[in-house]
């Protein structure tokens, strides 16, 4: 949790009581459904949680605003930036129910309010939202294919409406199609050497007329 307060310096009582939860909610349920690796676990706050509030570094998302995260997994990125953005609706999506049903005890034992979750595919989800956020579940090329007409086309930030993808390593190959992207290195952010290769795509969605 320390590692939470390095970084995020100005958070609620509220938001430092979730984070502090999340480790002894994520342990228990892990015993019961495996969603974060052994070895993981005992580096939540590094690995998962810090990982996820990456994105708050290079965007805050504005009250009453919609992301979506897609292929939620255990709820990362998307239950650590619901804490830090309360008044942000967060949906997240996942195609294993085991892993929505941990995430839906989190966001219960929580208490957060602004989080939806599905157990399903995210072409099947009909609404739009400002940021699509995920981390590293497909290529980019497939990833923008399960997404597409899922962006709202109304801007309400100074970053374009559009992805915005964690993933590390070298992603010439994979963006080559993409000359919009913008890569941030997370190491810019936070010292630790996890975060060396570790960057974020955003990708702004264009739209005719």
């Amino acid at each position: 949790m320390e590692i939470i307060h390095k970084y995020f310096k100005d958070l609620s009582e509220t938001q430092i009581e979730q984070f502090s939860k999340l480790q002894e909610l994520y342990k228990d349920w892990n015993l019961k459904i495996n969603v974060v690796s052994r070895k993981d676990i005992d580096e939540l706050y590094l690995r998962h949680v810090l990982h996820s509030l990456g994105i708050a570094k290079v965007i805050t998302f504005k009250p009453g605003s919609k992301v979506m995260d897609v292929g939620t997994g255990g709820g990362f990125p998307g239950i650590p930036l619901a804490i830090l953005f309360p008044e942000t609706q967060f949906h997240l999506v996942d195609s294993i129910g085991k892993k929505i049903k941990v995430v839906n005890e989190v966001v219960e034992g929580l208490a957060l309010e602004n989080v939806k979750t599905t157990h399903g595919r995210v072409e099947d989800i009909k609404d739009t939202y400002d940021f699509i956020v995920s981390r590293a579940v497909a290529q980019m090329e497939t990833f923008v294919g399960w997404t597409k007409g899922r962006i709202a086309k109304k801007q309400n930030h100074d970053l374009k409406n559009g992805i915005l993808y964690l993933k590390g390593g070298d992603l010439t190959e994979e963006l080559k199609l993409y000359s919009s992207a913008t890569l941030y290195d997370l190491i810019n952010y936070f010292e630790e050497d996890f975060y060396e290769t570790k960057k974020l795509v955003h990708l702004g969605m264009k739209f005719k007329g």
